[in-house]
This record gives C-alpha cells, sequence and structure tokens, in this order.
C-alpha cells in the first residue's frame, strides 16, 4: 500500500503566497501563521534578516506540527543595507517610495521548510527592480489606492505598482512574496509530490 504524502503546513497568512502555490496546484493542507516580529536587526544584512526570519517562522510553526513539511517565507526589499518595512501607515509608505523613485533596489526572498524528520533547508531568490521616478501625483494616486498597506517596501508589484517597474531581472514570483521555483525545488527535496501536483493542474 503507497503510504499517504506527509502533511504540508503554510506558515504564513499571506493570500498571495497561498495563490502561487495554488498556480502550480499545491494546496496546503494547514495554514498557520506564525508570530515573528519582522525586523531588521542592528548590523543586519537584508539577505540574513530574510533567512533568519523564514527559518524561524518555519521553526515555530513546525514545534505544532510534528511529523508534516512545513514551508515558510520572508521577502525583504533592500536599498543598498536597508530593508524597508512592511509599511503600516501612509508616511511609511510614502517614505518608501521615495526612496524606491527612480532608482533600483533589490528583493530578497527566502524559503525555509522543514522535512518530516525535522532537517531544515533554505533557498533564497534575489530579484533586482527598478522604478520610474514617481510624480507627485503617481504617488498620491497610489497612495489614495491602500494597496500599500502591509506590503514589504510600500507596494505590491502585482497590483497597481505595475506600472512603476521598468525593470526586472530575476524572479517575479519571489517578489510577489514566493519564489516558485525555489519553493518547488525545496519542497521536492522534502518529500513533498510536487511534479504530481503540478500534473493535476487543468490546462
Amino acid at each position: 500500500m503507497t503510504r499517504p504524502p506527509p502533511k504540508l503546513v503554510l506558515a504564513s497568512a499571506s493570500p498571495r503566497r497561498l495563490a502561487l502555490l495554488e498556480q502550480i496546484g499545491i494546496a496546503p493542507d494547514i495554514v498557520a501563521a506564525s508570530d515573528i516580529e519582522e525586523r531588521q536587526a542592528r548590523g543586519e544584512k537584508p539577505e540574513d534578516m530574510a533567512r533568519r526570519l523564514a527559518e524561524a517562522k518555519a521553526r515555530a510553526v513546525a514545534s505544532a506540527h510534528p511529523g508534516a513539511i512545513v514551508l515558510a517565507a520572508d521577502t525583504v526589499v533592500a536599498c543598498g543595507r536597508l530593508a524597508l518595512p512592511k509599511a503600516e501607515t501612509e508616511d511609511q509608505a510614502r517614505a518608501c517610495l521615495k526612496r524606491l523613485s527612480g532608482r533600483g533596489h533589490r528583493v530578497i526572498s527566502g524559503v525555509a521548510v522543514i522535512d518530516p524528520d525535522g532537517r531544515l533547508r533554505y533557498r533564497a531568490s534575489l530579484t533586482r527592480v527598478k522604478f520610474k521616478r514617481l510624480s507627485t501625483a503617481e504617488t498620491a494616486a497610489y497612495l489614495a489606492s491602500g494597496e500599500w498597506r502591509g506590503k514589504a517596501g510600500g507596494y505590491a508589484i502585482q497590483g497597481r505598482a505595475a506600472r512603476f517597474v521598468s525593470a526586472l531581472v530575476g524572479s517575479y514570483s519571489g517578489v510577489v512574496g514566493l519564489p516558485i521555483f525555489e519553493t518547488a525545488n525545496l519542497l521536492d527535496g522534502a518529500g513533498y509530490p510536487v511534479d504530481a501536483k503540478i500534473a493535476e493542474v487543468p490546462r
């Protein structure tokens, strides 16, 4: 008798990450967000921050789901060594857009997977994004949309902010919040039947 695959736990409440998984036919059995403070430590590089937070989220959720595969991720928008915040106020979002206007930035999406035996694997995508120079009217319109709320760097590339992006090199899905290539490879290595799920996706 074929053993059923282990349960998949998504350690995130992000609807964007859930939608990206569904795009390749993967539906987590459980969604259990972790309560980890997402703040850059003093002297911490954005790449190190993404790894620390993704691994911390995975470990926090895995403790309550032994024997499952736990998937966690963290996305950091970085200008130089500075990780921009997840904008919660209009002032924060305005400051982010001002910093991003007319220049390039990096988006690091770290993915951590814990397998049923408790082994942790980690991979990350690094994407370079360039914004056009934003006019006062464009900034005001985007702020009025409210789309920036809760988004790293104060923007959502899958939404209205797409019109600001003049160049992108790397993983689009990583900028949205979950790099599909890296995630699929990690899940496959942890024993999750990724190929079988992809085959089930309607054409």
